[in-house]
């Protein structure tokens, strides 16, 4: 069993970080930082995080419905949350988040 070093892991994921193999952010992280601002206290008529009255209705399009509204925009909802720079599975981990708050 070969044992890694930690300098060795360090510069590892320093080269990561520098060629673009960082793993996108999680959902929480991105909810947190770009959607709570709306969807906790339902600005616009968000829907409110974990108000399975408000949420059923969107729920019943379909999650793939539901991520091609985040990533285009709906109503006032800008595309993407208003960040351009999140990725589209970003944004689909965000909305697993939100999601998983309303089984």
């Amino acid at each position: 069993m070969t044992l890694v070093r930690p300098a060795l892991m360090g510069l590892f994921a320093a080269a990561c970080l520098t060629t673009g193999a960082a793993q996108a952010a999680d959902g929480l992280t991105v909810y947190n930082q770009n959607c709570a601002m709306c969807h906790v206290p339902g600005l616009a008529n968000a829907p409110k995080f974990g108000d399975k009255e408000a949420w059923t209705p969107r729920v019943k399009t379909g999650r793939d419905a539901l991520l091609q509204a985040a990533i285009k925009g709906k109503g006032a909802m800008p595309p993407k949350g208003g960040n351009p720079k999140l990725s589209d599975d970003e944004i689909g981990a965000a909305l697993d988040h939100m999601l998983v708050a309303v089984k």
